[in-house]
């Protein structure tokens, strides 16, 4: 009862930059699903993702890192930018738990977007565009998570 009425009081008081930010975070999620979909779409059918003339790209979507168990990591990844999106939707709407759990989301994408950079530098000494532009989203939502102004 007092977590319902405090995300009540939250949502009346909120200021309107919070309410841009978790939009924003949003719209990037959105960007990110889409792109996620795609590759994973592409992993399933056996197609090859159009890399504008990127070796990389090909070397990474093809190593043993793209996918866990036969399952392509851009679906976990497309859950997690789906789960993202519900969060700042609902957050966006005053609603504390889901800046919460945003927050808890967002930390994880962006420390397994670390660890799939360190394997692009380290391991498999190649980058992929569209790895690349994923890891660039997460930074932005973890840039979002991390600068919210804290109305609790």
């Amino acid at each position: 009862m007092k977590d319902r009425k405090a995300d009540q009081k939250a949502r009346r008081t909120r200021p309107r930059v919070e309410i841009f930010l978790y939009a924003a975070a949003a719209v990037i999620a959105v960007t990110g699903l889409g792109e996620a979909i795609y590759l994973t779409v592409m992993f399933l059918t056996g197609e090859l993702a159009i890399c504008g003339g990127s070796s990389g790209c090909m070397e990474v979507l093809g190593s043993k890192f793209a996918h866990i168990r036969g399952i392509p990591i851009a679906a976990f990844g497309a859950a997690a930018y789906f789960t993202a999106f519900s969060c700042a939707t609902f957050a966006a709407f005053g609603y504390a738990r889901a800046r919460r759990l945003f927050t808890i989301v967002v930390g994880g994408m962006f420390l397994f977007t670390l660890w799939l950079l360190f394997v692009q530098a380290f391991l498999l000494h190649a980058f992929c565009k569209y790895c690349l532009f994923s890891a660039a989203m997460i930074f932005l939502l973890a840039g979002i998570g991390v600068s919210r102004p804290v109305s609790d």
